[in-house]
């Protein structure tokens, strides 16, 4: 027989669970990211802060849009095709310039990696024997560094007998596998270690490197747009992007291998390698290390730099005057304080 007690526990117990019922759980916020290139670890913060839940559990909805040669973040966030994008500051700020109203929310990455590396039968020691040489160049908004290098070392790269002729290198390194040029350019974490696995050993090649050379410009950075950092509501949202992003990637520096194999879950293409990608993350992981005030912290002496590296070219500047606004601190503050 029941109680009144049971009955009354029972009957609670029913209006808990239909209250419960009644009241669904608040919608996530969705929020699209577009990143500069094809899935690979140089992107497993966001793959990673997407598979552990760390979006999900700052009330977000990320979808992640993989990039590749065709694809052009500064278009797609123009056109609405993105809420933020992973950009390059040369190419934002460039873009800047030309009217896209571009801001660095956060800058993931502390150092550069981008380097060029020769093959060491050209008889390149030093930058002062680019001299005469076909150097493989990205362009894309990657052009960028290399030009604003050669005109510090004031060699020109166009006209009709230029100091240096650029190749307009494609997104491999067969160029210097076929030695159609002298040196190509590379990243730390992807394109030297192409050469590796192709065959070449690292006592044949010769190694620049823009952060060593002190010409490096900030790279994957997030960027928004200025309209989005207008709404508060909207810096909150990005502030909690930041917060899990940066998240994302101190888990994945700390847990490379299981980063790695994230990585190549959302690899739709089949085209990664685990041995690839393994060594990318090791390589990456060094390139978020440094951030002033944590994970994604952008230090303005670094942005001044990279402005200034940008500006330095006599002839052809890629910025022609240091730009205001092109960077806030404001989501990265408010993301520390959640």
């Amino acid at each position: 027989m029941k109680t009144l007690a049971s009955a009354v526990l029972l009957a609670a117990t029913a209006l808990t669970g239909l209250a419960g019922w009644g009241a669904p759980a608040a919608a996530a916020d969705p929020l699209t990211l577009q990143l500069k290139w094809v899935t690979q670890a140089q992107f497993a913060g966001y793959y990673v802060a997407a598979a552990k839940g760390f979006y999900k559990d700052a009330g977000l909805d990320v979808t992640i849009k993989a990039g590749g040669p065709d694809i052009n973040p500064t278009q797609i966030i123009a056109a609405g095709g993105a809420d933020v994008i992973v950009d390059w500051m040369p190419s934002a700020l460039a873009s800047r310039e030309k009217g896209v109203p571009l801001v660095n929310i956060a800058q993931m990455f502390q150092k550069s990696g981008m380097m060029l590396t020769c093959r060491k039968d050209a008889n390149i020691k030093d930058p002062k024997d680019f001299k005469g040489n076909t150097l493989g160049v990205w362009f894309s908004g990657n052009e960028y560094p290399f030009l604003s290098w050669m005109s510090k070392l004031g060699y020109s790269t166009s006209g009709s007998n230029p100091d240096v002729k650029v190749l307009k290198q494609g997104f491999n390194v067969d160029p210097l596998l076929q030695k159609q040029a002298a040196c190509i350019s590379t990243m730390t974490y992807n394109e030297y270690w192409q050469l590796i696995e192709a065959g070449m050993k690292a006592s044949e090649l010769t190694v620049f490197k823009y952060q060593d050379q002190g010409v490096a410009t900030l790279e994957d950075g997030l960027y928004a747009t200025e309209k989005s950092l207008s709404d508060p509501k909207t810096v909150e949202k990005l502030a909690k992007f930041v917060k899990a992003s940066a998240k994302g990637w101190e888990y994945a520096a700390k847990n490379q291998a299981e980063a790695v194999k994230i990585v190549l879950e959302n690899d739709t293409t089949g085209a990664q390698t685990e041995e690839h990608q393994t060594t990318m993350m090791q390589e990456v992981a060094k390139l978020i290390e440094g951030g002033a005030k944590g994970t994604g912290y952008l230090d303005p002496a670094d942005f001044d730099r990279t402005v200034g590296i940008l500006m330095s070219g006599a002839s052809a500047p890629v910025i022609s005057k240091k730009p205001e606004g092109a960077y806030s601190h404001a989501v990265f503050d408010a993301a520390a304080k959640l």
